[in-house]
């Protein structure tokens, strides 16, 4: 006996040091350890019928005396551990066939995920927007198209997946990932060229030419499928990895190193949007057009960066990685020590239910299926980490597609310089925060009720950050919009580009060129600001009727902000963001630690589920509908609405005010009801783990490590 420790309430755990190893009905014991023949009788007996019971099954002992749980180590039917792709298996890549060497490819995969779909793809909205004339709320759908896929896929994926070959079902979601990148970057290849030059002679005063119409059809509804497509097999694709990965991490680890690997696992998902917001930035300072002159430049509100060379290489990687991930095998060698150490984290459950875990082959077909939903729904401890989580993706989702387009509004910023901006925020405030959640729930041994108060700390600390939208940076004066011709006065929300100053110039509105004066006002074109034809220097026009300066010379592109508030801002941004990822590991902890073992994979799949169909999916349509109603100058297609060109900072800042408390606060009380419902399983697993061997001594006797390799 190694232990003979009592504690409780769990019953008292004894283990065999030396039991013979029974394979197939004989005996391969080492010679010189075999136990007697009565011993050698109850193996023979546990292994025969092994599958008609669990593998940890009470003595009952009711004379005074405590039930005895006797837990032994006996062979099951031999899984091949080796890591490769069939019968290719060289000894070469065994190195990588470990915890630490599957957390390497899982990251990389998690890294490309967040990189596409949460960095890529909402660094390229304002310039996909321009590029098909969508409005907000039509690029919010695109966005949440994802979400909605994955909403599909996600019971199917999470149950079944969870009792077969995870590492396969990971694998084929990397492929189907890496196929949905190239999908999204086919418009451009598909749309024909992006043409924007016109004659100087239409952009001046007078404007003696008008484009046709029929010459500027959007071709959106060409493609608009396309995108949805791409999108679609991106949710697909990701859907294993989030539920499958993060538990199949927790199976083969020790139960107190499981939020570690975990933080590891999702900071680099966090890391990956942050990494397609800079590399995307940079690449929208190339034109779309690749190897073709333009005369627009970055600044240019009608310039197009190239948006699909980040998606492609996306792709090419997805498709690489998902091939390492499909040679690992169904479980990891070793990994049947850990499986004892969460004993006792189903313990609640199988006193509410002994149907559960009295059959380990629960949850591996379809009747299982009406009792698992069942007994996840009827926890409210896990219930309200579902809600809270999906308050939180709310914003999330919101924040992380149209983040670069509120610093474009608020600061005056190109698109290119305004995803740089997000991406420098979102590394060190996102994926900090994801890694330093995790290390506080290990470091501190934080289990339960203290994971659930920690969230509710940092919903609160977030929740207070979120004032910061009372304040805003106050837009840059543009004549006709925000202020009037001349200095004058502009009547709020009334839009006037027409004066005295420009009336015989017959502006026309499709041909949006801001340009600056000297004392920093914006003018829709050089025709609104009544401007000469010719350029008396490259992007310096002269002779502008409307400007108020002896000179009358206005500068090509936007004026730049002024905004003292700008560090204030980004600094309380950066507070709204760590706090929120903060959380994150240790609400996915306490999720795993509420529920049945064999319901570890589902029960993420179902919050998931929770997650995207009431946070992610209606989190970005809802912040572009908000976003929407703050534009003040929308783009003129042919008396048609396109994109919007200026937006009216103060009420952009309110609405999302508004919306991030609401969430906030509601994701407050869901943590708070949680806190107060939670219940402790009768048996500690941090006691069991004391009271369990570790691997560690375990291999150090040899006969252990035969024994260990055989279980």
């Amino acid at each position: 006996m190694v232990e003979d420790q009592r504690f409780t309430p769990m019953p008292q755990l004894l283990f065999s040091s030396a039991p013979p190893v029974v394979e197939n009905g004989l005996d391969h014991s080492p010679v010189g350890s075999r136990a007697s023949p009565d011993s050698e009788r109850r193996v023979a007996h546990g292994s025969l019928d092994s599958c008609s019971r669990p593998l940890c099954q009470p003595q009952a002992e009711k004379h005074n005396r405590q039930a005895a749980l006797e837990v032994q180590y006996v062979s099951a039917e031999p899984q091949d551990t080796a890591c490769g792709w069939r019968g290719f298996a060289p000894e070469c890549l065994q190195v990588f066939n470990t915890p630490k060497g599957f957390l390497l490819f899982l990251c990389t995969a998690s890294f490309l995920q967040g990189m596409t779909v949460n960095g890529f793809i909402n660094t390229v909205i304002t310039s996909i927007e321009r590029r098909y004339d969508l409005h907000s709320y039509q690029s919010g759908l695109i966005a949440s198209s994802y979400d909605i896929a994955a909403c599909f896929c996600l019971a199917f994926v999470s149950y079944y997946g969870g009792s077969g070959h995870k590492p396969r079902w990971l694998g084929w979601g990397m492929l189907i990932l890496g196929a949905g990148s190239l999908v999204f970057a086919l418009p451009h290849f598909i749309s024909g060229r992006y043409e924007v030059e016109m004659d100087e002679g239409v952009r001046t005063c007078p404007a003696n030419r008008s484009t046709v119409c029929a010459d500027s059809i959007s071709g959106l509804s060409h493609y608009w499928l396309v995108f949805m497509l791409g999108q679609f097999l991106h949710g697909v694709g990701a859907t294993p990895l989030y539920t499958l990965g993060v538990t199949y991490l927790d199976e083969n680890v020790k139960s107190s190193y499981s939020p570690v690997y975990i933080a590891i696992f999702y900071t680099a998902a966090i890391l990956g949007p942050a990494a397609g917001y800079l590399i995307g930035g940079a690449m929208l300072n190339v034109y779309v057009e690749v190897g073709r002159r333009t005369h627009l430049t970055p600044e240019s509100p009608l310039w197009v960066g190239a948006w699909w060379i980040g998606l492609l290489g996306a792709g090419v990687a997805a498709l690489l990685t998902a091939v390492p991930i499909l040679g690992y095998p169904r479980q990891l060698p070793g990994s049947q020590h850990y499986v004892i150490m969460r004993a006792a984290e189903t313990q609640q459950l199988k006193e509410q239910d002994p149907k559960t875990d009295s059959s380990p082959a629960f949850g591996e077909t379809i009747r299982d299926l009406p009792l698992s939903i069942w007994l996840l729904l009827k926890n409210p401890t896990f219930i309200l980490l579902c809600l809270a989580g999906a308050t939180e993706a709310t914003l999330i989702a919101g924040m992380s597609t149209f983040g670069p387009k509120f610093f474009e509004a608020q600061f005056s910023l190109s698109a290119s310089e305004a995803a740089s901006l997000f991406g420098y925020l979102v590394v060190p405030a996102g994926g900090g925060g994801t890694l330093l959640g995790g290390f506080l729930v290990n470091r501190f041994k934080l289990r339960g009720p203290g994971i659930i108060r920690f969230c509710l700390l940092c919903t609160l600390i977030s929740l207070l950050a979120f004032f910061m939208f009372f304040m805003h940076c106050p837009n840059v004066p543009m004549a006709g919009v925000t202020t009037g011709y001349n200095n004058s006065l502009q009547p709020e929300g009334h839009l006037n580009l027409t004066a005295t100053c420009n009336a015989h110039c017959h502006c026309s509105l499709e041909h949006y060129s801001p340009v600056c004066d000297s004392e920093g006002t914006m003018y829709y074109s050089p025709c609104h600001a009544g401007c000469l034809a010719g350029q008396k220097a490259p992007q310096v026009y002269q002779d502008c009727s409307c400007v108020p300066t002896s000179l009358g010379n206005a500068t090509a592109g936007k004026c730049t902000s002024t905004c003292q508030r700008k560090p204030l801002l980004l600094v309380l941004l950066f507070a709204v963001i760590i706090f929120t990822f903060l959380s994150s590991i240790p609400a996915l902890t306490a999720t795993l630690r509420c529920v049945c073992d064999q319901q570890r994979s589902f029960a993420l799949g179902i919050q998931w589920i929770f997650v995207r169909t009431l946070g992610s999916v209606p989190g970005p349509i809802a912040f572009g509908w908000v976003i929407d109603k703050a534009c003040l100058l929308w783009q003129d297609q042919c008396s048609q609405p396109g994109s919007c060109f200026v937006y009216q900072n103060s009420a952009m800042s309110r609405y999302m005010l508004i919306v991030g408390l609401l969430y906030k606060v509601l994701g407050f009380l869901f943590f708070a009801v949680a806190c107060v419902l939670y219940k402790s399983p009768p048996g500690s697993s941090d006691d069991l783990e004391a009271s369990l061997p570790s691997q560690s001594s375990a291999s150090e006797n040899p006969a252990d490590s035969q024994l260990q390799s055989d279980v």
